[in-house]
């Protein structure tokens, strides 16, 4: 696998050259934009391709579903620019979440985002996207989310086969879908079952941990950074080694600091030399 994840800290791309040299990532989410000056992405890509890095995903980030109409339109507008930046550079994974039609946020819990309706919004959004830019290096995903379409291996299977473009494709974050107990208290199989179904469509990886803390019959998931959790790594990276091309990205996400991406490189590097799984 190609692991790596968000180069954080710099405010230009001398700064970030600097830091991408010291990460030790060999596959990172873009630095950029469709909305970047041309020439600081020419400068980025050059960086890039110096240091045999491969950018994994450029990420939209919007809410298609925005309540406001000038907004989600606005935001329709980005998600097609991005896509269309992403095939002109060969980036493979285009990635977005669905979005919140209700009051709760763009990627709030809402009630509406189980609704009938707007799971034939977002298929129609989705082929409207690709449409549009007519993609054939790289693909249009949807990130699952705890409280929104996609929230498990099924439902991102069905959305596949209703959306019915061979240009969409899936993004895995297990650990966002590691929201009941059951799943939890099984983690390793469900992240089985997850790789097992949706392996032929997985065009880039999210790799984090996952805590359930208990209050009496009330229980609550933390994301948390890899080896702050319950996950037993070296089952998991064995299960990704398996299913995924070796030059699979699988990139770590959210953390703070520099520091903090270092010590969770460190710690899956670790856990991938004691299961016998090349990074």
């Amino acid at each position: 696998m190609l692991l790596g994840g968000t180069v954080v800290g710099a405010k230009n791309p001398a700064e970030w050259e600097k830091l991408l040299a010291a990460s030790r990532f060999k596959a990172v989410t873009a630095p950029f934009t469709c909305q970047t000056p041309r020439e600081e992405i020419q400068e980025y890509c050059d960086i890039i391709a110096r240091h045999h890095v491969k950018i994994a995903e450029l990420g939209i980030w919007k809410n298609l579903l925005d309540p406001n109409s000038e907004a989600a339109a606005a935001n329709m507008a980005f998600a097609k620019g991005q896509l269309a930046l992403a095939e002109e550079l060969d980036i493979p994974c285009c990635v977005n979440i669905a979005g919140t039609a209700g009051p709760a946020g763009w990627d709030g819990a809402d009630p509406s985002n189980y609704a009938p309706e707007i799971y034939d919004r977002i298929v129609a959004q989705t082929r409207e996207i690709i449409d549009a830019v007519r993609p054939s290096r790289t693909f249009y995903t949807l990130e699952p989310m705890p409280w929104m379409i996609p929230d498990g291996p099924n439902v991102y299977l069905q959305l596949i086969r209703d959306v019915d473009r061979p240009q969409f494709a899936a993004h895995m974050d297990f650990v966002n879908m590691i929201c009941t107990p059951r799943r939890y208290l099984g983690s390793t199989a469900f992240i089985e079952e997850c790789f097992s179904k949706l392996a032929p469509y997985i065009k880039s990886t999210h790799i984090k941990d996952s805590r359930m803390d208990l209050n009496r019959l009330t229980s609550f998931f933390h994301e948390c950074n890899p080896g702050e959790g319950s996950l037993d790594y070296a089952a998991v990276l064995r299960i990704i080694d398996r299913y995924l091309p070796k030059d699979a990205p699988v990139l770590l996400e959210h953390m703070r600091t520099f520091e903090e991406y270092a010590a969770a490189y460190d710690y899956v590097a670790g856990k991938a030399m004691e299961a016998g799984v090349e990074v």
